[in-house]
């Protein structure tokens, strides 16, 4: 009897241990299957960048007529990141945040582990419209008076430094809105001192002055701990209307690159990249003394010397097509093209999330992309609930990338641009490769396929429409299925 009891529990015993055997080896196939890592964002807010795992397909699913196959030998650009403006409202927002709820919105913004992995932000060198005051980092008359100031020391510079735990590998870009006004001059035929914050040209007589302001503040910026990736000469230099600016035609910033910023940041032994011009695709056109101003940056790649000195050209869209990318591209390929502002505000229906989602992620995100830009960047991150802070005769009617509200400093709103953004960054990590597709097509989706630097594929699509769309990704090994939702963004990260 107790031989026959032995017998029936060690079969027992058995089945039990091929019962878990067996569920175990049939949840590590399912794990194995789910390594495709999707992040979806619906214009409804039903989801909001809804991390999902998704398996590769076990049928000849490659052969579907919604197949869209990776091509990887057709390259073009290599991206630098994506990001938005730490301007100085920014910085001051976020520190009025609990350490606690700053840490854990700055994860979700730039970790590549525990959240977005955005890369690459854009901060003003002295003031901008988006400021706490109006400064330049040299007031007092004379170039050894140059320091950084209160909204760096105090605002800009600690929350770059808390970005940079979270991300090292982030890149900063720099732009001035205005010079020190002992450098500016009401016109370049009388040359008499404008001592304005808005408008007025750059003295040629201070070229110099300006172009060493320009290598100490990248120096103290690295002595400071922040390393300062490309600069752009003059931002917005056809907009003489901001509340800290400055007219500098394409003649002009030809002849300080070439004579000044150029040769000194050679001498000083900077690979700062420079980018040329940093406006609007149509060049401000219909303005009286912006009518030969376009295609500015080849107007100035065509002078040899300094074309050795510049990466290559900075767009917005506050006005014009993006077209225009392509036509630039095109006449200078060896020329890069980046993407340096763009907002969201009262005009634009800014939080009308339903329309602001799709028309951003295929103008402003995909768009640029999809034209030879390295690197997408958006306006301010953080704004509060009444806009700011700004300085009077800037812009009182833009929204954040977020918007938080100011009677907590605690309650986030985030708008079509902090998604548009993550939902590139999340996936096409800097160094990838912007690859070739053939396959489907539908008017109603717009999409880009990166080759990483791990060799990962990254897919990033948008479907404009109002019903679902089935694709079949095909990367020449490999495929897998999925249906977008309607009026919705999705990207894919998966191995090779």
């Amino acid at each position: 009897m107790n031989k026959i009891k032995n017998i029936l529990s060690f079969a027992l015993l058995s089945v039990l241990i091929y019962s878990c055997s067996g569920n175990k080896d049939s949840n590590a196939e399912t794990e194995t299957q789910s390594v495709v890592t999707a992040y979806v964002t619906t214009n409804n807010r039903t989801s909001e960048f809804v991390k999902h795992e998704l398996p590769f397909s076990q049928s000849a699913d490659n052969m579907s007529p919604y197949t869209i196959t990776l091509e990887p030998s057709t390259k073009y650009q290599t991206m630098d990141g994506f990001g938005a403006a730490i301007t100085g409202s920014s910085a001051y927002n976020l520190l009025q945040m609990s350490q606690e709820d700053r840490t854990r919105f700055l994860k979700e913004t730039f970790s590549e582990t525990e959240g977005m992995g955005q890369s690459y932000v854009r901060i003003a060198i002295g003031c901008s419209d988006f400021s706490l005051s109006e400064y330049t980092c040299c007031d007092e008359k004379g170039i050894e008076n140059f320091a950084l100031q209160k909204e760096e020391l105090d605002y800009v510079i600690p929350v770059l430094k808390e970005i940079m735990k979270i991300n090292p590998n982030l890149k900063v870009m720099g732009s001035p809105w205005t010079p020190p006004l002992w450098m500016k001059v009401n016109n370049l035929k009388e040359l008499k001192p404008f001592n304005s914050w808005t408008s007025g040209h750059l003295n040629p007589a201070h070229y110099q002055d300006y172009a060493i302001y320009f290598v100490k503040w990248v120096g103290a910026m690295k002595a400071a701990g922040i390393s300062i990736y490309s600069i752009t000469p003059q931002n917005e230099p056809l907009n003489r209307g901001n509340s800290a600016s400055m007219f500098m035609g394409w003649e002009e910033q030809n002849a300080f690159v070439k004579t000044a910023l150029g040769p000194k940041f050679k001498e000083a032994g900077l690979t700062t990249k420079i980018y040329l011009y940093d406006h609007n695709y149509d060049y401000d056109k219909g303005k009286e003394d912006t009518k030969d101003q376009g295609q500015y940056p080849l107007k100035i790649y065509q002078d040899a010397e300094t074309a050795k000195y510049v990466a290559g050209a900075a767009y917005h869209n506050y006005g014009g097509n993006k077209d225009e990318l392509l036509t630039i591209h095109n006449a200078n390929p060896e020329m890069e093209l980046v993407f340096t502002e763009t907002s969201i505000g009262v005009w634009n229906d800014g939080q009308n999330f339903k329309t602001r989602l799709i028309d951003d992620m295929e103008g402003t995100a995909l768009g640029t992309v999809n034209n030879w830009c390295k690197a997408v960047i958006v306006w301010n991150l953080m704004l509060d609930t009444e806009k700011g802070p700004y300085r009077p005769g800037g812009c009182d009617v833009c929204y954040g990338a977020v918007d938080i509200d100011k009677s907590d400093y605690k309650t986030i709103s985030r708008n079509s641009h902090y998604f548009i953004i993550g939902h590139l960054s999340s996936v096409v990590k800097p160094g990838a490769t912007r690859i070739g597709t053939t396959g489907y097509t539908d008017n109603q989706l717009v999409y880009s396929a990166f080759e990483n630097e791990d060799h990962s594929y990254a897919f990033v699509i948008l479907n404009k429409s109002n019903t679902s769309k089935k694709i079949n990704l095909y990367d020449g090994k490999k495929s897998f299925v999925h249906e977008i939702p309607a009026e919705a963004v999705v990207s894919y990260r998966w191995s090779n």
